[in-house]
């Protein structure tokens, strides 16, 4: 059971990090490689505001929310949407932003040693245990993965539930057909950028409260993100979430019986996997 929750509190927090990529990717259809480098922002802008004014970082959250949301949007607006207007083909937009993204999360972690230097930050936050079933846990990590849970709850009934998510859930599906019954098609994709790149930043506010990062980590949460998205099926946030829980408890199950440096490993090697056996993920569609 230590195994088992430790595994789905990684994977809960693991969740919400790869459903910011899912909206980007699997609804916008923007391959973005500088994820990671604003789930690094939200977690510092969340470290600043707590050892500078002692504010909690779950308030923390709706500051870094409509940040993290203009500053996508602003990403996407000048410098995406041009790679979208002139793209040819979907196979096009996925290359060209791949590079511009790969740049962009150079610009990012350049940025981030000017303004924040290259030391590792971290603070203490409800660091004390909890137990559960007769075993102990950090509060901290508790509290985060009920905030993931939450937030990954009130993003699921949003898609599915209003207007504009089933509007964003068809843009998915077929942008093409989306345009025929009135859809707004670039303005749905600028909304889905930039609300994947909140998701993304409010993860790293939460995980923030327990991990010690620096302005060069970003690429590990952006390939384990992807891993999630490509093991759960574009853009189908049942698979991102269920692929994340798998992945926390691989990774927590390996460094107890294995060795705790073989986790990055056995996570590819479980994606390779995937790739080989059901290369549409766990709930995509075949094309």
């Amino acid at each position: 059971m230590d195994i088992v929750i430790t595994g789905l509190v990684l994977g809960g927090t693991y969740a919400l990090i790869a459903m910011g990529l899912n909206l980007q990717y699997g609804m916008a259809r923007i391959m973005n490689l500088a994820n990671g480098e604003v789930l690094v922002v939200g977690a510092f802008v969340a470290f600043w505001l707590y050892t500078a004014g002692q504010v909690s970082p779950l308030l923390t959250l709706f500051v870094v929310a409509p940040l993290a949301f203009a500053l996508n949007w602003l990403i996407y607006r000048f410098m995406l949407l041009p790679l979208v207007r002139r793209a040819k083909s979907q196979g096009q937009l996925e290359v060209d932003s791949i590079l511009v993204t790969f740049g962009l999360s150079f610009v990012g972690v350049g940025l981030m040693l000017a303004f924040f230097g290259g030391d590792y930050f971290s603070y203490s936050y409800l660091a004390r245990p909890v137990r559960i079933l007769g075993e102990s846990y950090g509060l901290n990590r508790i509290v985060a993965f009920l905030g993931a849970v939450v937030i990954g709850g009130l993003l699921y009934l949003w898609l599915e539930r209003t207007r504009p998510g089933r509007a964003m859930r068809a843009i998915a599906v077929d942008p093409k057909s989306a345009r025929l019954v009135g859809i707004d098609v670039p303005r749905m994709s600028a909304l889905a950028f930039a609300l994947g790149g909140t998701i993304t930043a409010m993860g790293g506010a939460l995980l923030s409260t327990y991990l010690t990062l620096d302005a060069s980590t970003g690429v590990l949460f952006t390939l384990k993100a992807l891993v999630i998205v490509i093991m759960g099926g574009v853009g189908d946030l049942r698979g991102t979430i269920v692929a994340a829980l798998l992945l926390g408890l691989l990774e927590t199950f390996v460094a107890a019986y294995v060795d705790p440096g073989l986790t990055l490993a056995a996570a590819y090697l479980l994606f390779v996997l995937i790739l080989l056996f059901r290369p549409q993920g766990l709930f995509g569609r075949k094309a």
